[in-house]
């Protein structure tokens, strides 16, 4: 970049439902494990305020878990639940919200032990509920909306998923089916919070063990497979692909969240790689972080309103002031993704 109208785009305000955003750009949720015994201290409210003070749009937290004994295998990752845990994200609510930002609670149940096929009927029921008093604390407490984790492989994901679903029951079959559990949790989060409180959805094709996967093999499957969800409750999709700038489907340069918005209609968000010449993998799977990069063709394809958001991960994670320098024209300050840095976030 080499003059602030060239990010303009990124910067113009956003509503949708009763949320108003000053600028484009979404913190991504990012698990930190920061949380001793499931509870958000004063250190998580101040890495978020951070954040804020700086001037990012939209904060979704790192993935907060429901009230289910599957939810979670590791202890210092947040709840949602449990008046500690509550007391922490309240805290973490007013401290972005004193510094001029917006945040919604990404809610997470990381998966089955076995798979989806040992929860009976009546345990899908207890979990669906999970995620709904979840989003009733998250209002409660003041949260701006909610992010749904339906992505990466995690419970939601393994519904989708045929290799990691075989139930025959109506929570399988083929692949609209296999929407039927995400539909319960969505229409059930939408009755606790009502109309007028944004709900986000989180999903990928991609998946942990398999970067090649798609759900949607096509524009007409993704379009089958997104619409019981719209209809289910959801007011804007989070799109997450590895890296932002690739296609999804033969013949057109859309992405995920560009075709996601072309066939729902629904505010979309994009995510994978802003800012970085590296996908997040390289730094676990090779020792490798990331060089800043130009982002010319992200500010671009939001000009054109492929998608309406953009989520930055890494590098907010390692730069706080990551959006003010972008805004201010002070790219040489940007901190790189290195090992070095993720050691000294802050």
């Amino acid at each position: 970049m080499n003059n602030t109208q060239s990010v303009q785009a990124l910067f113009k305000s956003f509503s949708f439902k009763n949320m108003n955003l000053s600028n484009r750009i979404v913190m991504a949720p990012m698990t930190r494990g920061f949380s001793p015994n499931g509870v958000p201290g004063r250190d998580v409210a101040a890495y978020y305020r951070r954040r804020a003070e700086n001037g990012v749009g939209l904060i979704v937290t790192e993935g907060t878990v429901v009230n289910h004994p599957d939810s979670s295998n590791q202890v210092n990752v947040p709840h949602i639940y449990g008046e500690a845990a509550l007391e922490g994200w309240a805290n973490v609510v007013t401290e972005v919200h004193e510094a001029g930002g917006r945040i919604i609670p990404q809610i997470w149940h990381m998966g089955a032990r076995g798979h989806v096929g040992d929860y009976s009927e009546s345990e899908i029921a207890t979990i669906v509920q999970a995620f709904a008093q979840a989003a009733l604390e998250a209002k409660r407490i003041g949260f701006d909306g909610i992010e749904i984790h339906g992505a990466h492989g995690y419970l939601i994901d393994q519904f989708f998923w045929e290799k990691t679903n075989p139930r025959t029951d109506r929570y399988g079959g083929d692949m609209v089916a296999r929407t039927r559990f995400a539909v319960e949790v969505i229409e059930a989060c939408r009755r606790a919070v009502g109309p007028e409180f944004p709900i986000v959805l989180r999903f990928s094709q991609w998946k942990s063990t398999d970067y090649t996967a798609k759900l949607a093999a096509t524009p007409v499957l993704l379009e089958q497979f997104l619409a019981p969800l719209v209809d289910a409750g959801v007011d804007m999709f989070h799109c997450s692909t590895r890296r932002f700038w690739d296609p999804e489907f033969p013949g057109s340069d859309l992405n995920l969240a560009g075709w996601t918005k072309k066939l729902t209609g629904k505010p979309t968000i994009t995510v994978g790689s802003v800012g970085l010449d590296g996908d997040f993998m390289s730094l676990f799977a090779e020792g490798k972080g990331a060089n800043n990069t130009k982002i010319d063709g992200l500010i671009e394809r939001l000009e054109r309103e492929e998608f309406d958001l953009v989520a930055v991960g890494r590098a907010l994670l390692v730069d706080p002031a990551w959006v003010t320098k972008i805004r201010d024209d002070r790219t040489a300050e940007l901190i790189p993704f290195t090992s070095e840095a993720v050691k000294t976030l802050q």
